[in-house]
């Protein structure tokens, strides 16, 4: 049967390439060149719309940016879809909502499977992304065939809402590691220990993450800061891991409530810091380390690096 795709930005656009070559494909994304672009390239074909579906779709995957608009594109798959197919959301959203989306999928005869992926476009590109599958046993392992082109570490985590309740735990992980080390780098710096030499340091000792072990390297100290995710993203999920968090029926102790607080607040700073940019240039998550280099007035990236403009941020406290 046929796959429906829906959502093909930068996560989109790559997924689709790796999926489509062993599948009958259907595109669709608001940008209508994008969807017929993407279809000449892959020899499927472009939807103008979702108004009216045409028959013998069995899976529908949606790589959208937030649960409000998957709420939205759902709504009007559910009374078009035939019963048993199979709806795959891949993206970042909010484990109640995907609770909600899965009730509601069951009573209308459909499956629905959360299966958030990390990687970023990177791993999008080769196939290997991470992803945390959520929902029913088997509707779990229908998916399983539909995500091995794309990923090749699938963890099925458990019921619904649940891969996406991980996807977003990690992610706040990924970003107190991330804040963190650019504390700790602009101390070092601070200090008149180069940048590159504490990330080695790092990196070959007890406190190496992710994040000092591709994040720093690539796209931080040249001063490029495009590692393909952007801070609204991140902060969106932080957002997310703390709503999680702060609801659970047991509750989490204070210090784990005040360290996700403290992760949204340097997160939110950093975003409001870059405010003075232009808006052609995009924001990367990565930008965290920039805003510790402008609040304690030293600099990782070396003086050679392709760096982006500089400015200075109004209402900074400098520590």
């Amino acid at each position: 049967m046929t796959t429906l795709f829906i959502g093909l930005g930068k996560m989109g656009d790559p997924m689709v390439r790796r999926y489509a070559p062993a599948h009958e494909m259907l595109l669709y994304d608001v940008d209508a060149a994008a969807s017929t672009a993407l279809a000449a390239d892959v020899g499927g074909q472009a939807l103008p719309s979702l108004e009216r579906l045409p028959s013998g779709i069995g899976t529908v995957i949606l790589m959208l940016p937030n649960s409000r608009i998957v709420e939205s594109v759902v709504a009007g798959l559910f009374a078009q879809l035939e019963p048993g197919a199979l709806l795959i959301d891949m993206g970042s959203s909010e484990p109640a909502s995907t609770q909600r989306l899965a009730g509601q999928a069951t009573e209308a005869g459909l499956a629905f499977v959360d299966a958030p992926v990390s990687g970023g476009v990177a791993k999008a590109r080769i196939g290997e992304l991470s992803i945390m599958v959520g929902g029913l046993p088997a509707d779990r392992e229908r998916a399983l065939a539909h995500l091995a082109p794309l990923g090749t570490s699938i963890t099925l985590v458990g019921p619904s809402g649940s891969g996406h309740a991980a996807k977003a735990l990690n992610n706040l992980l990924s970003a107190t590691n991330l804040a963190a080390a650019a504390e700790i780098f602009t101390v070092a710096r601070s200090f008149g220990i180069d940048a590159a030499v504490m990330v080695d340091v790092v990196n070959s000792s007890t406190g190496r993450s992710q994040a000092t072990e591709v994040k720093y390297a690539k796209h931080v100290l040249n001063g490029t800061f495009s590692s393909g995710f952007s801070l609204d993203l991140m902060l969106k999920d932080v957002a997310i891991a703390q709503a999680l968090g702060t609801g659970l029926s047991t509750p989490i102790t204070d210090t784990t409530v005040g360290v996700l607080a403290e992760v949204r607040r340097v997160l939110g700073d950093a975003r409001a810091t870059d405010a003075g940019l232009p808006d052609a240039v995009p924001l990367d998550h990565t930008e965290v380390a920039r805003y510790f280099e402008l609040v304690n007035h030293v600099e990782l990236r070396s003086p050679k690096a392709e760096s982006r403009p500089s400015f200075e941020p109004e209402g900074v406290t400098h520590v």
